[in-house]
């Protein structure tokens, strides 16, 4: 089958399971067979939901939970089948974003406006061609930055252009404004270059109706009230190369985002109005070389540079007054080389390198920096029906702190090596590619981070790497169709069984800057995942698609029987969730409607009357149309959010919006 893809992602040997090469024709297996479950959202529905950040999009993957702490400025982090935050990698363009400080990626941070699509994939990639830290996380998502297509049909004809122009504005709720451009520019056949920048303002308030009752049903608190201090503003800035090799590819990407914002905090204690702020500079450049050399080897190459700086001030009278500033840096370095040893049998040797250092002016600060490397070995076979894939994956981490003045006797210094193998098994017992079976089992650990062992109020320097097993089974049905009212049918059915050891959960406390550090020691989570998705066409110009996930996690804290929490759910994950996604495209015009769903669940370890939160949900719905003036192309859309105006909280005490408004109208020349 040929086709035309949009970039060079990853050049990657026979035996992975996709390539993307820029404008380009290459050909390829008649479909894809992947030994890893995927879960894929591209940049057409991407476009249509009411999503504007990341962390919107991944609402509507199952096995995610999604922690927000309301309005357009919260922060937003994901979870992946219970096992926490860390245990997530997150790829923008094939290099991972780190925070060595917390090890949580604000996904709020980054826009949607020039991202291809987002994949989230539960144990690793279906690649044995990538960096070796790819191979270290529980699942992985990854971010791939559209590439510039300078060609467009007019008059039935293809004609070439070499700039595009793209503006786009919205204006919503809490006196929401955020302003977009791109602009992409072609130098020659082989070289091309996207700028992409955004800026956003709000106030942040909406008014939340904020209720509690006592066990015997007594209300205890019923109030609305407007919510405060949420306040933001920020600004992006995002700037890529793209060039061609005649076997290979390389991109550059430059990425600055500033923010200055107010944090509202929980509502406790009768307080409605916090003293929070926090100010953030992140910045990171990075590159991406790979090259294909004869038929049989690849490499690959990846350096990045980021430096983060976060300034948090408290200035609430209740409490001690705070101003500090945090400092971190990390250098990263990567190689990735595949050797197609046979047909269909590859290898792969992958080696990574990090250096992390974290500053701030705090009295006793211990100064750390990490050196990780990373060392991985990974084979892949593909022979008639089936598709299997095998790594192992050395670790070896040492950190140092570098204590000043009076403090200076007390450095230390840490050192680790762990050893994480893999194996993932998918059988196609059929003709064709409709029907799979697969299995992996797969060991992984993260460190605790710089906050965990080293923060002068909390930090303990004895916390040992929090360790995860994981079982998963289960199978898929694909199936196209050429005539008929359904085109495309899929579903994906996955059992799982997870232990975790030295379990780390870390949730606010008061204050949304600094955590609660509890070490549950032992967690064993049970879990199912259904996602079914079809696409219909009615008539000649009605195109419907409908997607759907359903998750069931039972995810118990079996640490100690003498404690009162024993075999208690633990705190923040729902037992039944899920969400619906329908689509309509008719002509010029787009209606789509999604809904999410959260069980009840508690928040803290014991699960009883006092801790119960209550199951929430949301309706969306976003209306939009496209016209053409000439050569330009013009769209408006109108979403509206939380349609039917639930009172809900994802994070206790933190009241999400109500039934709010935003109005998008883009340009594109």
């Amino acid at each position: 089958m040929a086709c035309v893809l949009a970039q060079v992602a990853t050049a990657q040997s026979k035996l992975d399971s996709v390539q993307h090469v820029r404008e380009i024709v290459v050909v390829s297996k008649p479909a894809m067979r992947e030994v890893v479950p995927s879960q894929k959202l591209k940049g057409e529905l991407l476009e249509q939901l009411n999503t504007h950040s990341v962390a919107d999009a991944l609402r509507y993957f199952s096995g995610i939970q999604l922690k927000d702490y309301g309005g357009v400025g919260g922060i937003k982090t994901v979870n992946i089948r219970s096992m926490g935050t860390h245990h997530l990698g997150i790829s923008y363009d094939g290099v991972q974003l780190g925070n060595a400080q917390n090890g949580q990626i604000d996904l709020g941070q980054f826009s949607l406006d020039n991202v291809e699509d987002i994949t989230l994939y539960n144990g690793q990639k279906s690649a044995i061609f990538q960096p070796a830290s790819d191979f270290g996380n529980a699942g992985a998502i990854y971010i791939r930055t559209k590439a510039p297509d300078f060609s467009r049909k007019e008059k039935g004809e293809r004609r070439k252009e070499n700039t595009n122009l793209r503006f786009k504005t919205q204006y919503g709720s809490s006196d929401m404004f955020r302003l977009t451009g791109l602009w992409e520019q072609k130098y020659s056949e082989t070289v091309s270059s996207s700028v992409s920048a955004g800026f956003l303002t709000a106030s942040g308030k909406y008014k939340f109706h904020y209720e509690r009752r006592y066990p015997n049903g007594q209300t205890a608190w019923d109030t609305t009230a407007v919510r405060q201090n949420g306040d933001i503003h920020a600004e992006r800035i995002e700037a890529n190369v793209f060039g061609r090799l005649d076997q290979g590819s390389w991109q550059l990407k430059a990425y600055v985002y500033n923010s200055a914002r107010g944090i509202p905090g929980a509502i406790v204690n009768n307080v409605w109005r916090r003293g929070e702020r926090q100010q953030d500079l992140n910045t990171f450049v990075q590159a991406d070389y790979n090259m294909n050399i004869g038929d049989g080897f690849s490499t690959r190459w990846l350096a990045k540079y980021a430096y983060y700086n976060t300034h948090y001030v408290n200035k609430d009278t209740t409490q001690l007054p705070v101003d500090n500033r945090y400092k971190q840096q990390e250098l990263y370095i990567s190689t990735a080389n595949v050797l197609e040893l046979l047909p269909n049998w590859s290898a792969s040797l992958a080696y990574d390198f990090k250096w992390n250092k974290l500053n701030a002016d705090i009295y006793n600060f211990a100064y750390p920096t990490r050196i990780s490397n990373l060392v991985s070995l990974a084979t892949a076979i593909d022979y008639k029906h089936l598709k299997a894939q095998g790594s192992i994956l050395a670790t070896f981490i040492h950190d140092k702190t570098h204590r000043r003045g009076e403090f200076a006797g007390m450095n230390s210094s840490n050192s680790l090596s762990k050893l994480t193998p893999a194996l993932f098994v998918n059988i196609y017992p059929f003709r064709g590619t409709f029907f799979s079976m697969r299995a992996y089992v797969k060991k992984s650990f993260r460190m605790p981070t710089f906050n965990d062992l080293y923060y002068t109020d909390m930090g303990n320097a004895n916390l040992v790497p929090e360790s995860a097993l994981q079982y998963d089974a289960g199978f898929a049905l694909n199936k196209h169709f050429e005539h008929g009212i359904v085109r495309h049918a899929e579903m994906h059915f996955d059992a799982y069984y997870n232990t975790v050891h030295d379990k780390i959960v870390a949730y606010p406390k008061g204050q949304q800057f600094r955590w609660t550090m509890l070490n549950l020691g032992e967690v064993h989570i049970k879990g199912i995942d259904v996602e079914a998705e079809a696409d219909f066409k009615i008539g000649k110009d009605l195109v419907a698609t409908t997607r759907a996930q359903y998750t069931y996690q039972d995810a118990r804290d079996v640490t100690d029987p003498t404690t009162s929490y024993y075999k208690h759910q633990i705190p923040y994950i729902p037992w039944h969730s899920g969400s619906a996604i329908v689509g309509l495209n008719y002509k010029n015009w787009n209606v789509n409607y999604s809904f999410i769903y959260a069980g009840e669940r508690y928040d803290e370890q014991e699960n009883i009357i006092y801790n119960h939160m209550e199951p929430w949900y949301t309706s969306d719905l976003s209306i939009g149309a496209w016209w053409k003036v000439n050569s330009v192309l013009m769209k408006a859309h109108l979403d509206v959010n939380n349609l039917l105006g639930q009172d809900y909280e994802v994070i206790v005490n933190y009241p999400m919006p109500g039934r709010n408004y935003a109005l998008t109208l883009s340009v594109e020349i």
